[in-house]
């Protein structure tokens, strides 16, 4: 059986919004049949994102104080329609956005979700550290998540996705209930190697992982074809 091709855009430092905007431009190359068949049709988001708390669909309803005490410790706050409660995003933090069409792999959030946390586990392992699953989704190490998962599907269509402290300053986290999960912490691949690991460590890793995980080939945009979505990205937060 042909591997299924999947595409990587690195785009660096973005504001969420911009990331946004990148999401909703490659998840449109599933739904319109009018596209050239060359557009990548399965790819793979790589953001490292400006200071933000976002919420998902099941957000408890947060207050204009709440959110104005967020926005005060300098970042962003936004309501999204993924999954999950809230999170951080920020610097130091490998942002995945797998834009796939779950058709071609296995129809199933479940599985996906699933093979996302394989995906981390080994990513983990390569490091030397033991990352688990818990009834709460996400990986973790011992008590502390060590990677985020919130995802939406429309018609097995993939956006959103995951969020892995590599040397993340933890100590923005403080000021949710990360997840929703009262009890447990957060940590860093930094934190538990007591080494400095960034993203650009992380990187070749995650894209191994994710390439096993969901027996893929992986190429990396054009530069080209890559700048051309990021300036659209930019130049589209720039007009709201």
């Amino acid at each position: 059986m042909t591997k299924k091709l999947v595409k990587v855009l690195w785009a660096g430092r973005m504001c969420y919004q911009s990331g946004l905007h990148l999401q909703n431009q490659l998840s449109k190359h599933h739904h319109d049949p009018g596209l050239p068949p060359d557009y990548p049709r399965h790819s793979l988001i790589l953001i490292e994102h400006n200071p933000v708390y976002t919420v998902g669909i099941r957000n408890k309803g947060y207050t204009d104080e709440e959110i104005a005490k967020l926005k005060a410790t300098g970042a962003e706050f936004h309501k999204t329609n993924r999954g999950g409660l809230i999170t951080f995003h920020g610097p130091g933090q490998l942002v995945v956005y797998p834009i796939i069409n779950l058709r071609d792999f296995v129809p199933s959030v479940r599985w996906y979700v699933c093979q996302i946390e394989r995906m981390i586990i080994r990513l983990c392992a390569e490091f030397g550290i033991k990352g688990e699953t818990s009834p709460d989704t996400g990986v973790w190490v011992g008590d502390k998540k060590i990677c985020a998962i919130g995802i939406h599907g429309s018609r097995y269509v993939t956006t959103h996705g995951l969020g892995f402290n590599c040397n993340t300053e933890l100590k923005w986290f403080e000021n949710i209930v990360p997840c929703g999960i009262e009890g447990k912490g957060v940590t860093s691949l930094s934190r538990e190697l007591n080494a400095h690991v960034g993203i650009d460590d992380v990187i070749p890793v995650m894209k191994n992982a994710f390439r096993e995980e969901f027996h893929c080939e992986i190429v990396d945009f054009e530069p080209g074809e890559a700048s051309g979505y990021l300036r659209t990205a930019v130049q589209a937060v720039k007009k709201i």
